[in-house]
């Protein structure tokens, strides 16, 4: 959405306009807006919520989750609309709604959300405006990264990143699974995507990290609908882009240079004969896309291990029962738990997991509060009986179907028993129809991973701040798009270091 070049803009800008000026320039766009845009009178387009259109703006990217169900509530309907600005949104719930909406042709994931999200680090012609043939391409080779025999390649170096970073944390004490797991998604993250030069630098990923996290505070209502305006988030947001692409490039340039080459994503782009730009589009775009969302699920699932004690025995007794029967040379002792899953086939730990499996299924339909964004490329569509018109978005916010009473009793709790809707689309954690999660087997493969390694480790259990046993279990807040952190205090995970395994 915006050009690293940028900054000499905004310092022009900045010298030649004052901030009063600037913020009277964008109030005579949004007048103008206003005046010009109006939603559609046809009996077949979706109910509008009432009041001005600038009230949408903050709940919109702040509290999206209470924004949408006031909109469903307001309106009485299965479907409505709103304004950002120019841009029309419908919102889509319901069966047909999710029929409609994840089988459609014309609806464009890339243009939804780069225009609506704002939540990547976007550089034009790097990781935005890319054409459809790259686009392919990026796709393409996420696919390779995810062949069976790359997977196989990557379990023992994710174990081993697991399992140094899980014994850092020390023999006992206590830590904030959406800090430290998270930090180790990440970690392992940047192993399968980008390059060795980068995952054995932990200073190098302690700081790509923070620029990320960066942006994410640069992501701002003002930040993703006014992107040209120089406003201290966008100019944060911008510095933390610019230093991420450093890091990238110049990874990139030092192994063109010393000609050493390794057995990891970089190298793979680059006997492939990618351009640079696609290259360093794929490292930046896909490493944050895949540590947030993956992050986010790992973070809950050791959570609801922590607080689900049964649950977290019997995922305990299936990784040590996997061990048993699939691993190699069991029979030397001690070993580290990363040598242990290192052994392990990648059939064992996608097939014979169904406990894992289970957890992470009900982890993803509890705690992740995604929204799916797309936009009609053409030509005028329908969903479940309103029009889309070419142009506008379509959004579908997967608490619909999985915050649901009518499919899943008493929702919020966790309950990997639940059996298995029957209804159309009635699961979507990994997204469905026409668009799936293309980074589904190396999330689940990181996560089963993860989970073993924190397992044979510690034994560990959910307290609260006080250090006690909470009197109530913690709630996912599905206003938080980005972490999902708990919505009702804080939780952390008490431990104490296990036996080694024999």
């Amino acid at each position: 959405m915006y050009p690293v070049g940028l900054p000499a803009f905004y310092q022009f800008t900045l010298d030649h306009l004052s901030w009063s000026s600037l913020l009277l320039l964008s109030c005579i766009v949004c007048l103008c807006i206003a005046l010009c845009d109006h939603f559609s009178d046809k009996t077949d387009a979706a109910t509008a919520i009432p009041g001005p259109f600038i009230l949408n703006l903050r709940p919109f990217f702040r509290t999206r989750f209470d924004f949408l169900n006031w909109g469903f509530k307001t309106t009485g309907q299965s479907l409505f609309q709103f304004r950002l600005l120019r841009n029309n949104v419908v919102v889509v719930s319901g069966e047909q709604g999710r029929k409609d909406f994840f089988n459609a042709k014309g609806l464009d994931l890339q243009e939804g959300f780069r225009v609506l999200s704002g939540a990547l680090p976007f550089v034009q012609g790097v990781t935005s405006d890319l054409r459809q043939q790259r686009i392919a391409s990026i796709y393409k080779r996420l696919a390779n990264v995810q062949k069976s025999d790359r997977l196989t390649e990557l379990i023992p170096e994710i174990a081993a990143d697991c399992q140094v970073m899980v014994e850092s944390w020390g023999k006992s004490g206590s830590v904030d699974p959406f800090d430290k797991i998270y930090e180790i998604v990440f970690q392992t993250t940047v192993r399968c995507l980008t390059c060795s030069e980068i995952a054995n630098d932990p200073e190098v990923v302690a700081r790509l990290r923070r620029l990320y996290d960066q942006v994410d505070r640069g992501t701002t209502p003002a930040t993703v609908l006014f992107p040209w305006f120089p406003s201290p988030a966008m100019v944060m947001k911008l510095r933390a882009t610019k230093n991420i692409y450093d890091i990238v490039v110049t990874a990139m340039n030092v192994r063109k240079q010393s000609g050493v080459t390794h057995n990891d994503s970089l190298q793979m782009l680059l006997d492939a004969g990618e351009e640079p730009n696609m290259i360093v589009g794929f490292i930046m775009g896909l490493l944050i896309a895949g540590a947030r969302s993956t992050g986010t699920i790992a973070s809950w699932l050791i959570t609801f291990l922590a607080s689900h004690p049964h649950w977290r025995q019997e995922a305990l007794r299936e990784v040590q029962g996997l061990i048993a029967s699939h691993a190699a040379d069991t029979s030397q002792a001690p070993r580290s738990a990363s040598s242990l899953l290192s052994s392990l086939t990648l059939s064992a730990l996608e097939n014979h997991t169904p406990i894992l499996d289970s957890l992470i299924r009900e982890t993803l339909r509890v705690a992740q509060p995604h929204v799916a964004m797309r936009r009609n490329v053409g030509p005028d569509m329908y969903i479940a009986g309103k029009i889309i018109p070419t142009g506008s978005f379509a959004v579908y916010p997967f608490s619909d179907v999985h915050l649901n009473p009518d499919l899943y009793p008493d929702p919020r709790r966790f309950d990997p028993l639940r059996p298995a809707v029957k209804e159309d689309f009635g699961y979507v954690g990994w997204g469905g129809g026409r668009v799936n999660c293309l980074g589904t087997r190396l999330a689940k493969l990181e996560m089963k991973i993860l989970a073993a390694t924190v397992l044979l480790n510690h034994d560990f259990k959910l307290v609260d701040g006080a250090g006690a046993v909470p009197t109530a279990q913690p709630l996912p807040n599905w206003n938080d798009v980005l972490t999902c952190r708990p919505s009702n205090g804080a939780f952390f995970l008490k431990y104490e270091r296990s036996q080694p395994q024999a």
